[in-house]
């Protein structure tokens, strides 16, 4: 930053002078009858008062001319600014105070000890209150911003009435009206606030208000002031204010504050011996600046001090304000102290002034930018310098922290708007960006709410570009130069540096920063500071409400200034994020630097797929190349194998997410292929994604994959098969053909190692369990079992050779031959139980003499399977003829295997011909029960006399004919054939809840 300076600004600046010679001034006071005028009412000490007039700039001025205008004040020009009117004489003795009643178009004059009244213009007589005497100060009541504690005076309200009465007759001079004005009672007229003071009168607070006022009467002035209140006070008042119903009083012993309404004093602050008392209203806050010595306390209305005391070099000679300032008036100097921090920001210095009194005073409660300050001989006129001259005037001289505490000063006073901090801001950050402090330059844009992110594209990218009319123009105050590329700002800057430094040892000041002159910077540095601070900044303004255009230019700068700094992580993330990068503007330079992940990812975000894959596919062949390395992982692995085969992988794997989500056909087989090279699970997945709106024709897919990857098409179909439900014939006889080819390749291949270990066989499997979880046996076993559409016999004659007889036995069980699946389960695969569970599904009883005549008889030159045989006798002897099964047994069979399961079967056979015998009984007897309970139930009696009636329409039956519902309801014919037979009146469906009678249930 700039070198620490004196902190002092130029708030005053003199604007014109008027010499009275003939007169020794005493009081002053101003009056803006309009923006650009003020009378300025001059009393002397020979009782005359002067009305001087001036002119100066308003507010819709340019703020620069005027500064301009101001500063070039000279005598030839003078008498246009400020000119003498007329004079009045009020009295013989000295004016000591003047007080403008704008509100009544009235001046009050106390001099003389009387309280005297002239017009704004001086043209009229002096009209002279003589009621009131001894009058050494007056002060107007003034009513704060808040309005809070203003209470609406009366004439004699908590006071003695009858004196204010006897008062108004004095004051009156004998009008004829006595008590009354204009026909009416004094208490009855209301009081005019425009126009009400306290005089006081030695010890006495006399509060004074006017009445019955008339536009069109002067004289009616004197006759319609009337006493409300008189306040006894300690001591002889020598200063007062009064704002809303607080008077605060000065005098030789201390402070006091009083109420208009309770006339109630109470102390304070004592003041020490020998000092003066001075009261000043703050109009800006209506605050009032309470004087003990050189110090001054500021209080508020209640006489609570409020922020810090103003500290002065000596005892002021008089106090005025001006906007955020006090104005101490001392020895010939007029110095300016800011309230809040009580810090002296501006001297002024008065030279051939002359000596004697001192007097100021200020408009702050009107126009707010005059102070007038008068010798005993001169009146000297002062304008407020425009706040933007003076935050120009710190920007100039480098002070910029000075600079953004007075605009922060005036933005919380309500001086400024918002829009004119931000401004400010915006113009400080721009600065530092030329002074080459690119961090604080950001975090003055970022504290900006009006700057456009537009205003940094030229510091960026030269003009012209895609966004050179963005940028807006001539927005500032010209203290900077236009924006240009950063190289060519940091090497202006390096430039300057260097000349300083040659000022500095030539014994010249420069406004470069010391620490600069004493550490030049890098220029490297320097450009790594402003590219990071400026990506700081745009990522900053991508959370703003901007418009498409401007968003545009944000991302797309920011992704140059990522690739300046090789900021690859960050660049991918923008890329692969939802952004507004132009991909016109950042492909050239993307591919020229070798960032063809980041363009790949920015195609994918805008859409551009067909782009962006191929960029992967040259990035997948690159590696496979050695041309391209994964630099993330360079230093996580040793061997450069690992890095490519990492970075076709990820480059396979982000091209496989984008085919995800694609219906394109074409595109999507266009890359099928080097995908597959890198990795089948991937190519899988895009076959198989379930997140495209429209899925892929399965011919079309089945054509366009690699015969030689069986696994990738095994798996589609598959998927087709088991996830689609797809029912074609055609795909389920090509899963299972293909399933069959692997499992006889796999069945070979485990042959052929049958000495190696077991490592070297599951290596075999590795690549293919990456896609599926089983092995392929397994796979094809399930398939051949569940599915019923594919062609059995084709693949049989594939099989028909080989030695995988598990899937024989489920084809031959497709195709009926019972025999021979007997057989391979029995025989081949010795798995008798699979052997009787397909007896059972056959549910035959010859299917169990068919297996133990397989299992006594095999064939292959096998031993007979006797276990196998007494097993299955034991297990389902009873469901077999004992003849038949004698027959089979063979002569070689050992007698004692066979005794005890041929005895059981006997007795079995016994057992089951006796227990069927029972059961035929307790059959016929059951049958017997039955036909007799409805023999009986047929046969039962119904009793119906004249007092019966139907159960559905309540009619009496009589002779009629009549049902009976087995609930036992009856109801006339007429009824029945409307119910029906199954449906009772009660709604009871017999046919759906049959009724059972106890004599109707079997027992035991």
């Amino acid at each position: 930053m700039a070198k620490p300076r004196l902190k002092s600004r130029t708030i005053l600046e003199p604007f014109a002078q008027f010499n009275a010679s003939s007169s020794s001034i005493r009081s002053l006071a101003l009056f803006s009858t309009s923006p650009s005028e003020t009378l300025i009412y001059v009393g002397t000490v020979s009782g005359k008062l002067l009305l001087l007039s001036i002119h100066h700039p308003d507010s819709n001025t340019s703020s620069s001319s005027n500064h301009e205008n101001s500063s070039n004040n000279g005598n030839s020009d003078n008498d246009d600014k400020i000119k003498f009117v007329r004079h009045m004489l009020i009295s013989d003795c000295a004016v000591e105070s003047i007080h403008v009643f704008g509100e009544i178009e009235k001046v009050l004059v106390v001099s003389d000890g009387f309280i005297h009244f002239v017009d704004l213009e001086l043209v009229k007589p002096v009209k002279k209150i003589g009621a009131l005497k001894g009058v050494n100060v007056v002060a107007r009541r003034l009513r704060s911003n808040g309005n809070e504690g203003f209470t609406k005076l009366t004439v004699g309200g908590g006071g003695d009435a009858s004196g204010a009465s006897s008062f108004l007759q004095r004051l009156g001079g004998g009008g004829g009206g006595g008590s009354r004005l204009n026909g009416g009672v004094v208490n009855d007229l209301p009081i005019d606030d425009n126009c009400v003071f306290a005089a006081a009168v030695g010890k006495k607070l006399i509060l004074v208000g006017l009445v019955g006022r008339s536009n069109e009467s002067y004289d009616s002035v004197a006759g319609s002031l009337v006493t409300m209140k008189e306040i006894q006070c300690i001591d002889i008042i020598k200063d007062i204010v009064w704002i809303d119903d607080s008077i605060i009083v000065g005098s030789s012993s201390g402070y006091y504050l009083c109420s208009c309404v309770t006339n109630q004093c109470g102390l304070i602050f004592s003041l020490p011996d020998m000092s003066t008392p001075f009261l000043k209203v703050l109009k800006k806050e209506y605050k009032v600046l309470m004087l003990v010595d050189n110090v001054g306390i500021i209080i508020d209305s209640q006489g609570q001090p409020v922020g810090g005391s103003l500290v002065f070099q000596g005892p002021p000679d008089g106090i005025g304000e001006m906007g955020t300032s006090v104005i101490s008036l001392h020895n010939g100097k007029m110095e300016l102290y800011v309230k809040k921090s009580g810090k002296c920001v501006q001297k002024i210095v008065f030279s051939n002034e002359g000596t004697g009194q001192r007097v100021i005073t200020d408009d702050e409660g009107e126009t707010g930018k005059v102070v007038v300050v008068a010798t005993s001989s001169k009146v000297i006129c002062y304008l407020k310098v425009p706040s933007e001259e003076q935050i120009k005037d710190f920007l100039r001289k480098k002070d910029f922290k000075e600079a953004i505490s007075l605009v922060q000063e005036l933005h919380d006073d309500g001086d400024i708007t918002k829009e004119t901090l931000s401004f400010v801001h915006a113009q400080v950050g721009f600065l530092l960006m030329f002074d080459l402090h690119f961090e604080e330059a950001v975090d003055h844009f970022l504290l900006s709410e009006t700057m456009q992110p537009s205003e940094i594209f030229p510091f960026i990218m030269p003009d012209p570009n895609r966004w050179s009319l963005l940028v807006p123009r001539n927005r500032y105050w010209g203290l900077h130069p236009p924006p240009a590329p950063l190289e060519t700002v940091i090497d202006n800057g390096l430039i300057a540096i260097q000349r300083a430094i040659f000022l500095k040892k030539a014994g010249l000041e420069t406004a470069v920063d010391d620490d600069f002159l004493l550490n030049p910077p890098n220029r490297d540095d320097l450009m790594d500071s402003a590219i990071k601070n400026l990506i700081r900044y745009l990522k900053a303004s991508r959370e703003k409400d901007l418009t498409s255009s401007v968003k545009e230019g944000v991302d797309t700068l920011l992704m140059y200034l990522y690739r300046a700094l090789n900021l690859v992580d960050e660049m991918e993330s923008l890329a692969s994020s939802e952004n507004w990068c132009i991909v016109e503007e950042l492909e050239s330079l993307l591919n020229e630097s070798g960032h063809l992940r980041t363009l790949a990812f920015l195609c994918e975000s805008k859409g551009m797929s067909s782009k962006a894959l191929a960029i992967w596919r040259i990035l997948a062949r690159n590696y496979s190349s050695g041309f391209w390395k994964d630099q993330t992982r360079i230093n996580e692995t040793r061997g450069e194998g690992v890095n490519i085969i990492s970075g076709k992988e990820t480059a396979a794997t982000e091209a496989s997410r984008i085919l995800e989500e694609l219906s394109d056909k074409d595109l999507i087989l266009q890359h099928l292929g080097w995908i597959a090279d890198i990795n089948q699970v991937l190519a899988v997945r895009v076959l198989t994604s379930e997140k495209r709106s429209h899925q892929l024709p399965p011919s079309d897919v089945i054509a366009a994959i690699d015969p030689k990857k069986t696994e990738i098409l095994q798996r589609y179909l598959q998927w087709l098969i088991e996830e689609q439900d797809s029912d074609d014939p055609q795909f389920h006889t090509s899963y299972a053909l293909l399933l069959t080819k692997s499992a006889l390749e796999t069945y070979e291949t485990e042959s052929s190692y049958e000495g190696g270990t077991l490592n070297q066989i599951n290596d075999l499997e590795t690549r293919k369990d990456l896609i599926f979880q089983n092995s392929v046996r397994e796979r094809l076993q399930f398939f051949l079992q569940s599915s019923d559409l594919y062609d059995p016999e084709e693949v049989l004659d594939l099989i028909e050779e080989s030695e995988l007889w598990l899937e024989k036995a489920i084809l031959y069980r497709k195709l009926g031959q019972e025999t021979l699946v007997l057989q391979i389960l029995a025989v081949k695969l010795e798995d008798n139980d699979a052997a009787e569970h397909y007896c059972a599904e056959i549910g035959r009883p010859d299917a169990y003499m068919q297996l133990l005549d397989i299992y006594l008889n095999p064939t292959d030159g096998k031993k007979p399977m006797f276990k196998a045989a007494v097993r299955l006798l034991h297990n389902h002897g009873e469901s077999l003829d004992p003849l038949q099964v004698l027959e089979r047994l063979s002569p070689n069979m050992p007698l004692q295997l066979a005794s005890d399961t041929i005895l059981r079967m006997l007795r079995a056979r016994l057992h089951h011909h006796y227990q069927g015998q029972i059961l035929h009984n307790m059959s016929r007897a059951v049958g017997l029960d039955a036909n007799l309970a409805r023999l009986e139930e047929r046969s039962r009696h119904v009793q119906i006399n004249d007092e019966s009636l139907c159960d559905s329409c309540h009619a009496r039956l009589g002779t009629k004919l009549f049902a009976m519902y087995p609930d036992d309801t009856i109801v006339c014919y007429k009824c029945f054939r409307k119910q029906g037979e199954s449906t009772s009146v009660t709604g009871r469906d017999f046919k759906d809840d049959p009724v059972f009678k106890p004599g109707w249930l079997v027992t035991d």
